[in-house]
């Protein structure tokens, strides 16, 4: 089941999107479509709670065209770059969409009955993006045992992995918490960090710094810090 929560429960406003099982993937596209657009328009902190985001009786993700899967991955990654802070919480057993929608978020908060199982079709894992983001967020051992052979997880490997970032009994005060401490960072401002860490895996340190340079100077526009830039003297070669 998922519905759209528009209410401000919490000092800063927030967004919520609930991804629950038994909807096929096209619903779940057009959801994940629908509350990006409109954080896209207001930039509010995003909450995603998921929970039991499998398909029961049949693998991730069902009866689908290749077309269906490709605007799926499309919404998932909109969500990934939205200019707004996104919050996961996983709760119970979550499976297939809402593992995808938790790698794809900002900050992950597992309740500590969290059972994360990634999505599998006749023992294999369903080689989505889910994999591809897997390999850039776990270490590399990590990522070799569940892409393989580890297609379950508990709350506490979750965190042990990276999965997740905490693991609280009490899952609203944790986010109560996270949108305060995170709800503050928005616009453009999050897409720059986001692709700073992105590219940090890659890059080589020469080709980073333009980029972090680029980064530092925005800052100090945003702030109203920045000064003129003084020339150099001359260095004294014409003598």
């Amino acid at each position: 089941m998922y519905e759209h929560d528009t209410s401000s429960r919490h000092e800063h406003p927030e967004r919520v999107l609930r991804i629950g099982a038994g909807h096929p993937l096209p619903v779940l596209t057009d959801a994940v479509r629908e509350v990006c657009e409109q954080a896209e328009a207001d930039r509010r902190c995003l909450v995603l709670r998921l929970v039991d985001g499998g398909t029961p009786g049949e693998g991730w993700p069902g009866d689908v065209t290749i077309q269906e899967v490709n605007r799926w991955e499309r919404a998932v990654r909109r969500l990934e770059r939205l200019p707004a802070v996104t919050i996961a919480v996983a709760e119970g057993t979550c499976a297939g969409a809402a593992f995808d929608l938790l790698l794809a978020t900002d900050y992950r908060i597992a309740g500590a009955d969290l059972r994360l199982r990634l999505p599998v079709n006749a023992g294999q894992l369903w080689p989505g993006t889910a994999v591809f983001r897997l390999a850039q967020q776990v270490s590399p051992a990590h990522a070799r045992q569940l892409v393989l052979w580890r297609h379950e997880l508990s709350a506490r490997q979750a965190l042990e992995a990276g999965v997740v970032d905490e693991c609280r009994a009490d899952t609203d005060a944790a986010v109560r918490a996270a949108v305060v401490l995170l709800g503050e960072l928005a616009g453009a401002e999050v897409a720059v960090r986001r692709q700073l860490i992105r590219e940090a895996a890659s890059s080589p340190y020469e080709d980073a710094l333009g980029a972090h340079l680029s980064a530092c100077d925005r800052e100090l526009r945003r702030l109203g810090r920045r000064r003129p830039v003084t020339p150099l003297p001359p260095t004294g070669g014409g003598r």
